[in-house]
């Protein structure tokens, strides 16, 4: 018989997530969270959902059972804010494709860079390891 591990409770080891500076990982509750707000945004795979969309985007938001800070994230292309809010980064590429945008772009803006700084900054290897890992602990 196999020997019994440890059983981790998920909770705890989904939280340990949330102390990385920056980061924002997809879990199932946000899926739960976000699944109208990504349904919007796989939407715009059509190019008639794409021009009403672009027409009168708070009329199309309306149509979709959104949380008032989703769609208010969406109208703000506050792509950090539809990341809470559930938002999966490769669905919201619908949204900022529809916007003429490139995921340079958006990875820019989520990082607080111009998409020239992020591209620069992924050229030259990325992130530097050091600085702030732990939002509780400071290091």
């Amino acid at each position: 018989m196999p020997d019994k591990k440890e059983r981790i409770n998920i909770h705890e080891y989904l939280a340990a997530f949330d102390d990385i500076p920056g980061t924002r990982v997809f879990t199932a509750a946000r899926a739960r969270k976000g699944y109208h707000l990504n349904q919007f945004a796989m939407s715009l795979m059509k190019d008639a959902n794409r021009k009403r969309f672009l027409a009168d985007e708070s009329a199309y938001l309306d149509e979709w059972d959104l949380t008032p800070a989703a769609k208010q994230a969406v109208l703000d292309r506050n792509y950090n804010a539809m990341i809470d809010e559930g938002g999966n980064v490769y669905f919201l590429s619908k949204l900022f494709s529809t916007d003429g945008k490139s995921f340079q772009f958006a990875a820019g803006s989520m990082t607080g860079m111009t998409q020239e700084e992020y591209a620069r900054m992924m050229i030259d290897g990325g992130r530097s390891p050091e600085g702030v890992r732990s939002i509780k602990g400071g290091f």
